[in-house]
């Protein structure tokens, strides 16, 4: 036969899930207010954030982190050509600066798709990519005619993506460093010289 009903067992077994329901809420709530805060300090040091619209249920949505370029754009204080032009010489710098992996072994030999490390013709391909990368960075920034300025300006702003406040390290040297992005994306929208 059956267990005979035990009021004070089923009693104990809803408290727990009771207790369950109210930790993982307070739970829930220090996440969110460890969010809140983080993107409040980000925001305190010039980050630009996007916070959807919720969904069709209650959850929470997540923050989205904007770039510079796309906040420039979105503010209208930039062209689609110029941005454009930003994302490109960003790709460039990004690919340009991507380091090649290090597997945990001293044997740095390629696999030939073992456990041992990425292929050979795969390594080749990304060596070749940021070669060619390196390459056309180069080029940009001699089309910036090499002016220290124009280039870390593009590097913050289109390459890691800072907005020009994040970048200025604050309020009073973001317009200034706006400005001076807008003559480096005017100067890379112009079409390369041949010499």
């Amino acid at each position: 036969m059956g267990r005979a009903y035990d009021p004070g067992r089923a009693m104990r077994e809803r408290l727990k899930l009771l207790e369950a329901r109210e930790k993982g809420r307070a739970e829930a709530r220090a996440v969110a207010d460890g969010v809140a805060e983080t993107v409040a300090l980000a925001r305190a040091r010039g980050a630009k954030f996007e916070k959807p619209a919720p969904g069709r249920g209650t959850r929470e949505t997540p923050y989205r982190r904007q770039a510079g370029l796309d906040w420039l754009a979105r503010k209208g204080r930039i062209s689609a050509a110029q941005q454009a032009a930003g994302e490109r010489y960003g790709a460039c710098w990004r690919r340009a600066g991507a380091a090649p992996t290090i597997g945990s072994t001293l044997e740095v030999q390629p696999s030939r798709g073992l456990a041992g490390g990425p292929p050979l013709n795969l390594l080749l391909k990304q060596a070749l990519g940021r070669e060619q990368a390196v390459a056309e960075l180069a080029g940009m920034r001699a089309r910036l005619f090499g002016q220290s300025d124009l280039v870390s300006v593009c590097d913050l702003i289109c390459g890691q993506e800072l907005t020009p406040r994040e970048a200025g390290g604050g309020e009073r040297e973001a317009g200034r460093v706006e400005a001076v992005l807008k003559v480096a994306l005017d100067l890379l929208c112009l079409p390369a010289r041949r010499d």
